[in-house]
């Protein structure tokens, strides 16, 4: 089945055509930039002319930097306060004639990678990480999603694991890859506490330069950059859809 996905991030809102039993984009990305405010409305907008250049009429899947239950966002931490409350499945099915379905973007990150990327011969429990402006985080048991965790908002060393370790507070603190490497270990080996689980996938931008901090990591568990780059927020709101 071929689905449009859409990844709405922080800068850029970017979508193609998937095929979402392989995994393979159909045609190239095209990326809108973010509208600032990012209120419903404005996205709304970027996402009909995303729609419009492909000439779409089927199906759309969408990530959403929030969590998402039941078609409605629930949270709104780095995005518009409009969005919290807000029906996007059906406000955004309505305004666009298609039939959108909206996921939290770090799940969406998380399907691709564990049908199609660095967890897809792993069983068990896969915890993947997105390290950016802030950090999503997504729990698979043998592959079967455990939606909108946001452990990243979990509380630590009197701030949170997001605050303390994500990619936004290494560029503010100026901090160096080894300087940042050991804070994000010990954000590892607290979540290794917790969950236990088989395999960490780091993704994000970070997962781009892991050679500069993987001395730094020295927990147990495998840790692995995620493989599907930035293609993966856009797969993964895809395969959702096709598999409800």
């Amino acid at each position: 089945m071929d689905v449009l996905g859409i990844d709405f991030g922080g800068s850029g809102i970017k979508g193609a055509i998937v095929d979402t039993n392989t995994g393979e984009l159909r045609t190239d990305r095209f990326r809108i930039e973010t509208p600032q405010p990012a209120t419903p409305a404005a996205v709304l907008q970027v996402i009909n002319e995303i729609i419009n250049h492909f000439s779409w009429h089927g199906k759309v899947g969408i990530g959403i930097p929030g969590v998402v239950k039941n078609g409605v966002v629930l949270t709104a931490a780095n995005i518009h306060d409009d969005w919290i409350g807000y029906p996007i499945n059906q406000a955004f099915s309505e305004q666009t004639a298609c039939e959108v379905v909206g996921i939290n973007d770090a799940d969406a990150a998380g399907i691709a990678e564990v049908h199609f990327g660095a967890g897809d011969n792993e069983k068990g429990m896969v915890f993947l990480l997105t390290v950016g402006t802030g950090i999503g985080t997504v729990i698979f048991i043998n592959k079967h999603l455990v939606p909108n965790l946001e452990l990243g908002h979990l509380e630590f060393k009197s701030k949170t694991i997001e605050t303390y370790t994500a990619d936004s507070v290494r560029k503010d603190k100026n901090l160096s890859w080894p300087e940042w490497g050991k804070r994000f270990n010990k954000s590892l080996a607290y979540y290794e506490r917790m969950f236990n689980p088989n395999l960490f996938i780091v993704g994000g931008g970070v997962s781009k330069k892991m050679d500069k901090f993987e001395e730094q990591i020295t927990i147990a568990t495998p840790v692995v950059p995620a493989q599907m780059q930035n293609e993966a927020g856009i797969i993964g709101a895809a395969v959702h859809l096709a598999h409800l």
